[in-house]
């Protein structure tokens, strides 16, 4: 070996022997500013409110302000790319439900992230359940009824948008039950539910976060959850399963995610700070006030496993049905 190249090898080997104290420092005064936790939609929307609900706690928890950022678009594929680019230091953080982390990287040729290999999972902070509901023009008053209809002719059903957690729910439900049951998409789950509410369709799939407050109001009329057991927001009405129609299974889950090569030591902090600021009581009850419910995982692990089988599930069934957001 030339005296050049073991030169070198000596300044490689002391920069990295410097840097991993450097980092380890930086680590260990985590945080020492504020922190950016992005979000790929705009304000007033379920992953936007979920971050509001969260911020006071976790800006006393980790003696830093937590500065929300919306930067929306792409069904917020755009924020997830944002983020994967940024610096992993634990100061940009990303927000995010389901559909952009484990859905869309299925249903659309545009996405240029890869969630298991760009991202650090932290953990899951909230949940709700996709659910089906009839508008006051519907005369089926509860899931068998609705399916029954739909087995006899054609069927349509609302959702959010194409390519993400509603159609694909929806797609299952064809499979399992009618291939008479059509996707009509819209633009939100806000467009959805009006033109449930007016008969334009004769039902709507979409998050129970969503049309919570139409629900509450008699306006719209649940008839199956799409969870493995009943919400306690609505007690009364019963799974799938409950109804006789197994495996139609959709839960849309809000999970904050770093970079990926953050620091372990970081990531376990945010993991604590997050992990109580979702189970505070006052946290569960401005959750359940917006249809949504506290989940979390014990490590951040643990929630990389999870994410990793949604995205494996999900990727299933966007491949069986063919569903794309790019249409």
């Amino acid at each position: 070996m030339s005296q050049i190249c073991l030169s070198r090898r000596l300044v490689l080997g002391a920069a990295m022997s410097l840097a991993l104290p450097a980092a380890h420092a930086r680590a260990q005064d985590y945080p020492s500013r504020p922190i950016r936790l992005i979000i790929g939609f705009p304000p007033g929307g379920s992953n936007d409110v979920t971050a509001r609900i969260l911020q006071p706690r976790l800006q006393e928890l980790l003696g830093q302000p937590v500065i929300i950022e919306n930067r929306p678009g792409a069904n917020a594929t755009l924020a997830a790319e944002f983020v994967a680019r940024s610096a992993p230091d634990g100061y940009t953080l990303y927000l995010a439900s389901s559909s952009p982390l484990v859905i869309a990287p299925h249903t659309s040729a545009h996405v240029s992230y890869n969630t298991g290999n760009d991202f650090a999972a932290i953990t899951t902070v909230a949940a709700t359940p996709s659910v089906l509901a009839v508008g006051p023009g519907t005369q089926a008053r509860n899931l068998q009824e609705f399916l029954a209809q739909a087995r006899r002719g054609p069927v349509n059903v609302a959702s959010s948008g194409s390519g993400g957690l509603a159609h694909l729910a929806i797609e299952i439900l064809r499979r399992e039950v009618s291939q008479n049951i059509t996707h009509v998409p819209y633009r939100g789950g806000g467009p959805a539910a009006t033109d449930t509410l007016s008969g334009n369709v004769h039902g709507v799939i979409v998050d129970l976060a969503a049309i919570y407050g139409l629900i509450r109001e008699g306006k719209l009329r649940a008839l199956a959850v799409m969870s493995n057991e009943r919400t306690a927001l609505l007690p009364d009405v019963p799974t799938f399963t409950e109804s006789g129609v197994p495996g139609v299974v959709a839960v849309n889950w809000v999970a904050v995610l770093a970079p990926a090569r953050t620091p372990a030591p970081v990531l376990t902090r945010l993991h604590g700070a997050l992990t109580d600021a979702a189970t505070a009581a006052q946290t569960r009850e401005r959750f359940a006030s917006q249809g949504l419910e506290t989940m979390t995982f014990p490590t951040p692990a643990a929630t990389q496993d999870f994410i990793r089988s949604e995205w494996d599930r999900w990727g299933a069934v966007a491949r069986a049905s063919g569903a794309r957001a790019d249409e």
